[in-house]
């Protein structure tokens, strides 16, 4: 069992920055793949980034690529999404989630690969 708890979320302008942090229960948390999602009322759940167990692969769609950066302590048991050139359409609830990947298995971007996830973090963009 893995629990999740993201923090970092809030309210800032177009063009500012935000960090946001997961923190993952378990002694286990270098095992998992982590992944950042985010959803809009009345949207689909959207992948956002994705690291590897270890750290060393990273995976983002086209829309947040160059922005975004998804990195992890594994020794804090924290994964973080640093969130950089925020835009109005970034506005959204933000999860932190979870799944065991094993050695050389691929980073995935669907939202059912994912087992474990936390409560969520609201960011709003401001125009």
């Amino acid at each position: 069992q893995v629990q999740l708890v993201e923090s970092g979320g809030g309210l800032v302008p177009a063009g500012g920055s935000l960090r946001l942090s997961c923190a993952a229960s378990g002694r286990i948390f270098s095992t998992y793949a982590m992944a950042w999602f985010r959803q809009t009322p009345g949207k689909e759940r959207e992948f956002v980034a994705a690291i590897s167990r270890s750290g060393d692969s990273t995976y983002y769609p086209d829309s947040v690529k160059g922005r975004f950066t998804i990195s992890r302590d594994n020794a804090k048991n924290t994964v973080y999404l640093q969130m950089n050139s925020l835009r109005p359409e970034d506005t959204a609830l933000y999860y932190c989630t979870a799944r065991y990947q094993s050695f050389g298995s691929p980073l995935s971007n669907l939202r059912n690969d994912y087992i474990y996830w936390g409560p969520g973090t609201q960011v709003t963009v401001s125009l």
